[in-house]
């Protein structure tokens, strides 16, 4: 029985990463989807993304948790830690128990502080090209089973795909961009999270899930969100009204009309 839940939480997962997938998709929408899906599938307590913008530098552009993302700030710079390694190697990268190694000391300090025991990172790799790494923290120490691993593997393998799907020709030039445009996407977005929990007196966690929930209701990317937020074509109110309300489903926002 159990066996068969977590096969259909696994498909479930697929399916809706899959989803994200359209023809103009969110790439920043598709990575959040991409690392919630996997902390909730391995069962772990955190998880966040690495991926390379135009400048071939890694960014942080997605995570399941503040302290996830933080932890990642400074890994990147610190300029070590599994992630990057992961990156450099293209293969995944287990730390058992983050207390007992002596590699990268000042990122397993900030991991241990932040209540975090092990990691495993996972490389987003379309043959032999690696785009970016996932990192999937625990609050214990141990690490992935090999099914677990395969599986995480497995639905970062279809996302990058989708972030590559329009590589046939000049690939260098549309990966460079679509990252970009991501990146880009990922300032808005938290200028608008910073707002919100400002506004609401809520916590970065909360206020993400707020500005998601809100355009996911609304047929609306991050982006357009944020950006309405950001230009003051929306007020943060108009997000956080009915916030906790799981029958909540608004109308058409204001600063979209129909054409």
């Amino acid at each position: 029985m159990a066996r068969t839940s977590r096969e259909r939480r696994l498909n479930a997962a697929f399916v809706r990463v899959a989803d994200t997938l359209t023809d103009d998709y969110d790439v920043v929408d598709l990575l959040h989807t991409l690392v919630t899906e996997c902390t909730e599938i391995v069962d772990v307590q955190a998880g966040g993304l690495l991926l390379l913008d135009a400048q071939g530098e890694l960014q942080v552009m997605a995570s399941t948790t503040e302290s996830a993302e933080l932890v990642e700030v400074l890994q990147l710079a610190a300029g070590v830690g599994p992630c990057l390694d992961c990156f450099a190697t293209g293969e995944q990268v287990s730390v058992l128990d983050l207390g007992a190694t002596d590699r990268w000391p000042a990122f397993s300090a900030e991991a241990l502080r932040r209540g975090f025991r092990s990691v495993h990172a996972i490389p987003l790799r379309l043959r032999g090209d690696t785009i970016g790494t996932m990192n999937l923290f625990g609050a214990s120490i141990g690490a992935l089973s090999d099914r677990d691993a395969s599986a995480a593997q497995a639905l970062a393998d279809v996302a990058t795909i989708g972030i590559l799907q329009q590589r046939v020709s000049a690939q260098a030039q549309v990966v460079a961009e679509q990252l970009q445009r991501a990146l880009d996407s990922r300032v808005l977005i938290e200028q608008a999270k910073g707002a919100i929990a400002q506004g609401a007196g809520i916590s970065m966690d909360e206020s993400f899930a707020v500005l998601r929930r809100y355009a996911r209701a609304r047929n609306l990317t991050l982006h357009a969100l944020a950006e309405a937020i950001s230009n003051r074509a929306l007020p943060t109110s108009a997000l956080t009204a009915s916030f906790g309300d799981e029958k909540f489903r608004p109308a058409a926002p204001p600063w979209r009309r129909e054409a």
